[in-house]
């Protein structure tokens, strides 16, 4: 009994041994080929930017070429898709941003199948940036104060402009709404330039903005900024308050960000080494002026910081879109 068991615990051991190695060899080895980074956006945009940025000195310190893949269509959701769906070997990673990663799935639950929080793994947080809430010239408001009263003697009469439904503009300009008890009207528009272009011409009220979008008129006087949706203000708009500075606006925190992902179930050596060297990246002074241009902060946090970092955007945009009742179907 003991001859003929021998052979079967030897045959089970190898079998063990051989569902284990795979993994580790591959971590071992990683990259073993091109990697591919899908950005769910056109190229030229400001996501295609900055993965473009970050893209070439990465593969370097990777030792292998870094291709990036432009999967762009509805909003994001395309390429996300795409994304999840990927081997779990590393090299294929995602590039996104808040809307596609956390709310496009609160908004459209009948279209969105992936799951940004369960079917990828977090691996850096690259960098963030507050909106900035934008006011015609002609507007009866010098300061935030002055526009929230504006706002609660005329409930309903003052509009605001965004990229579309259910965008993290969006978001933001409801939860500007909720916090300080007003009710500005929202109007989607397709294309961002367009809104700049109606708000020095007075043809809209207000509206919430990329700070590259409108920082420019805002320094030239054009537009007003009444405020950006963070606890501090944007270095570059140091003349704009943040919300935090007015007592019924201090709850209202919302920033866009970029950040890389790895499809659910990624090595987590893999995903580690991949944070190291973009941590290293990540401190490139010129890489960071070009943040600071586009009025981001440069963070680098990792994997576990990152989730955390997720969880909190998931219960914060999940409260307004329920409260607002925020869908896109």
């Amino acid at each position: 009994m003991l001859r003929s068991f021998a052979p079967l615990m030897l045959s089970a051991v190898l079998a063990c041994t051989a569902s284990l190695t795979p993994a580790g060899s591959a971590a071992q080895t990683y990259p073993s080929k091109p990697i591919t980074v899908i950005v769910p956006y056109a190229a030229g945009g400001n996501v295609d930017a900055v993965a473009r940025w970050v893209a070439p000195e990465l593969g370097r310190r990777l030792g292998q070429t870094i291709v990036i893949e432009n999967v762009a269509g509805a909003g994001g959701v395309i390429g996300t898709d795409r994304a999840s769906r990927a081997t779990p070997d590393g090299h294929t990673l995602l590039f996104s941003v808040e809307s596609t990663i956390v709310i496009a799935r609160m908004v459209s639950p009948s279209v969105v199948k992936y799951d940004g929080l369960k079917d990828f793994a977090p691996v850096t947080l690259v960098s963030s940036a507050p909106l900035v809430l934008v006011g015609r010239p002609g507007l009866p408001a010098q300061s935030l104060a002055d526009l929230i009263r504006v706002l609660r003697e005329q409930p309903g009469k003052l509009n605001y402009a965004t990229s579309g439904i259910g965008t993290s503009l969006h978001v933001a300009g409801e939860m500007f709404n909720q916090i300080a008890r007003v009710s500005m009207v929202h109007v989607p528009y397709k294309v961002g330039a367009q809104i700049v272009s109606d708000l020095m011409g007075n043809q809209i009220d207000l509206a919430m903005l990329p700070i590259p979008l409108a920082g420019e008129q805002i320094k030239a006087g054009k537009v007003r900024g009444f405020a950006v949706t963070s606890p501090e203000r944007s270095p570059s708009l140091p003349n704009v308050p943040s919300t935090a500075e007015h007592p019924d606006t201090r709850g209202v925190d919302v920033t866009v960000w970029f950040g890389f992902f790895a499809p659910a179930r990624t090595d987590g050596a893999i995903i580690a080494r991949l944070h190291r060297e973009l941590d290293v990246v990540l401190r490139d002074q010129g890489l960071r002026d070009k943040f600071a241009v586009m009025g981001m902060r440069t963070l680098a946090l990792g994997p576990a910081e990152f989730g955390a970092f997720l969880q909190g955007e998931d219960r914060k945009f999940g409260e307004i879109v329920r409260a607002r009742n925020i869908r896109v179907e």
